[in-house]
């Protein structure tokens, strides 16, 4: 096999001969933790100013609501005061966590989760919802209802009950005065998502589900009319109410119209963009394809598609999808029955909201990182004339672009016959290094969350940390993961532990042998297989690791060990999720990495923080005490403060230094060229 190093840059330098994982890379463990920033919802505001939300984990992670510049060169402006941040916890996973009309913003406020008001412009808030005291009521995705003077939004109430809170739509009184509590508008379903008001003030459509579906399973859209004392009243389910129909409507949104348009996989298990004809009830397929115009609902806020501003009575709708690893942008004309895709750089398109002859979207590609764009269009409305990136998770990144590795899209056979999988393939890339020809690169295998995410193929230090160090990095879309139609999700049902375990596994095979076992065309070092990953991800290493042999070391950030223990502390939002996922009760023993320790056969390191509530720490510490009986080299590491997913900067540095040097002593067989000092592993210090 050719020796790997590509790269830009570089010109025809001699490169330096060296081992694969000893290459010294800029791309520093700090550099990362330090582009760290995370978005959390965009709006646009009276001005048609663009707003959003970012994580800051050079400030313990804090959300922050930011306003674009007026100087198309100027910096961001902050919108709260330092001792707030705009974050939910509804759900457990948040999303919808504020909302703008004119120049009014409403958020959720982090420590208390109470919703405060304030003018753009003016630092003084004002509490709109009862001080309960403490975070026993959470808020998110809201809509200010003008009509009445009022904020709409989802309230999950956990006074009676820390897990099985109450989840309603309730109407808040914007009105300057006494602080009351909320009026609730529509209950008796265990979920509910996307409470949107038409032009009017006189109809309400909303997304409700219940268990034991998660929202992606089977949920509901229903339509519902305000009456003239702001009831909702005489309601018609759109989509979703007919049993013989299994579907997921989602993101409903009016049209200046006044039209219903939203999402749903009612027909080819594809979501595909729909409109709702009032007079006769009856759906209509706007735009079909075998590719996704959404995402599973984990987070509240999403926006696939908004309509453009600024053009009368018609309807044109700015939308994305999803289709074979990457997404594309287009401009549907409602009226001509036309769509034109439009030519931007992003490969992944996540939120999209309408300004003033532009769009903003947020996206990335190979070479950028999570970014928002403004994208200019022409008079029409029909054409991008300009493309320009008015924020960055990573501003800096570009300057380490002669060491970035490209993804290759693989497509791999599985256990499963006929069946193929997906994965980005990333080799190891650094214009100042080679290795000899007589080495091939160790391999990280990361298993993303969910488990229904998806590995979408963009610029992740994170990734470039490994490879620009000289190690092959491949990001798997296993059995279950978005992106790919209802059909590949479900995959996993009733078979998590198995489906996502095996096509992991087969991932790593192919890229060990290549395509015919019998040529050694494999493109990493089958005996330095390492695997990590977070959440469900964790759940998948840690299951691979005591159920399949193929991997000689293993990284489960926040992974879960023991499924009956996990079902018995879930939290409202998936405490059915697990059952459809492992299927008949046996299972839930057989599956759980924590009965078959005497399996484990390599060394592992646990990443936990102390206040998760969707994995408790729990999880953690009985693998670990489990294996440091065994005997095995094992390491846990507990941060506190922190939650599901780790936002503080030392915190991220941290995991990404201890797990380089921890696969480098255990499996790698070279000296890592960052001074790292490692921590103590059990059965081996």
């Amino acid at each position: 096999m050719a020796s790997m190093g590509g790269g830009g840059g570089g010109g025809g330098e001699e490169r330096v001969t060296a081992p694969y994982g000893s290459w010294k890379s800029p791309i520093t463990a700090d550099v990362v933790s330090g582009a760290g920033k995370q978005l959390e919802g965009i709006a646009v505001d009276g001005e048609g100013r663009l707003l959003w939300v970012e994580t800051r984990p050079t400030e313990a992670g804090r959300a922050v609501l930011v306003k674009e510049s007026e100087n198309p060169r100027g910096k961001p402006v902050d919108i709260i005061p330092k001792e707030f941040a705009v974050r939910t916890l509804a759900q457990e996973y948040g999303g919808g966590a504020f909302a703008v009309s004119g120049n009014m913003v409403i958020f959720s406020n982090y420590e208390d989760q109470r919703l405060y008001k304030q003018f753009i412009g003016d630092p003084f808030t004002v509490p709109l919802t009862p001080d309960y005291g403490g975070p026993l009521v959470r808020y998110a995705d809201g809509v200010v209802d003008s009509r009445f003077n009022r904020y709409i939004t989802v309230r999950e109430d956990h006074r009676d009950s820390s897990l099985n809170p109450t989840t309603t739509i309730v109407a808040i009184d914007l009105h300057d005065g006494d602080i009351t509590e909320p009026k609730v508008l529509v209950t008796g379903n265990d979920f509910y998502a996307f409470p949107r008001i038409n032009p009017n003030g006189k109809m309400m459509a909303w997304i409700e589900w219940g268990h034991p579906n998660m929202h992606w399973d089977k949920a509901e859209l229903w339509v519902g009319y305000i009456s003239e004392n702001g009831e909702v009243q005489k309601r018609i389910c759109v989509a979703g109410g007919d049993p013989s129909v299994i579907e997921s409507p989602t993101e409903p949104r009016w049209s200046v119209k006044g039209e219903l348009f939203f999402i749903t996989d009612r027909k080819s298990g594809f979501w595909n963009l729909y409109k709702w004809l009032e007079d006769n009830n009856e759906l209509l397929a706007i735009y079909s394809l075998d590719g996704e115009f959404t995402r599973p609902l984990w987070v509240f806020g999403i926006n696939s598609y908004d309509f453009i501003r600024n053009i009368g009575k018609t309807n044109k709708v700015a939308f994305s999808y999803r289709q074979k690893g990457r997404s594309y942008l287009g401009i549907l004309d409602d009226v001509q029955n036309s769509v034109t895709l439009l030519d931007v750089p992003f490969t992944d398109i996540r939120n999209i909201i309408s300004g003033p002859s532009c769009l903003y979207i947020e996206g990335a590609s190979a070479i950028h990182p999570l970014s928002i764009a403004k994208v200019t269009l022409n008079e029409s409305q029909s054409k991008a004339v300009e493309f320009s990136i008015i924020w960055s998770s990573s501003p800096d990144s570009m300057k380490y672009q002669a060491y970035f590795s490209l993804p290759e899209m693989i497509e791999f056979p599985t256990e499963c016959p006929g069946q193929n999988a997906y994965a980005f393939f990333y080799p190891p890339s650094n214009h100042i290094y080679q290795a000899s020809l007589d080495e091939k690169p160790p391999l990280l295998l990361r298993n993303h969350g969910g488990p229904t995410d998806e590995a979408r193929g963009t610029l992740d230090l994170n990734i470039q940390y490994w490879t620009s160090r000289g190690w092959a990095f491949v990001d798997v879309n296993y059995g279950g993961s978005t992106g790919y139609g209802r059909g590949y999700r479900e995959r996993l049902l009733g078979r998590w532990g198995i489906v996502d375990v095996d096509d992991c596994c087969s991932c790593a095979r192919f890229l060990r042998v290549g395509f015919d076992p019998k040529v050694d065309s494999g493109k990493v070092d089958g005996e330095r297989l390492c695997v990590t990953g977070e959440s469900a991800g964790g759940y998948t290493i840690l299951a691979s690791l005591a159920f399949r042999h193929i991997f000689k070391a293993g990284a489960s950030l926040y992974g879960i060990a023991d499924l009956s223990l996990l079902r018995a502390e879930m939290h409202k939002f998936e405490s059915h999720y697990i059952d459809n996922l492992v299927g008949g009760e046996n299972a839930y023993f057989d599956r759980s990495p924590i009965n078959f320790v005497d399996k484990f056969s390599c060394p592992v390191i646990l990443f936990q923080g102390l206040d998760d509530k969707v994995v408790p720490p729990d999880q953690a510490r009985k693998i670990y005490l489990a294996l440091k009986k065994k005997g095995l080299p094992v390491a846990l590491v507990e941060y506190e403060g922190e939650q599901h997913g780790f936002r503080k900067a030392e915190n991220i540095k941290f995991t990404l230094e201890q797990q380089m040097v921890f696969f480098a002593r255990l499996v790698g067989n070279f000296h890592v060229a960052d001074e790292i000092t490692p921590i103590k592993i059990d059965n081996v210090d």
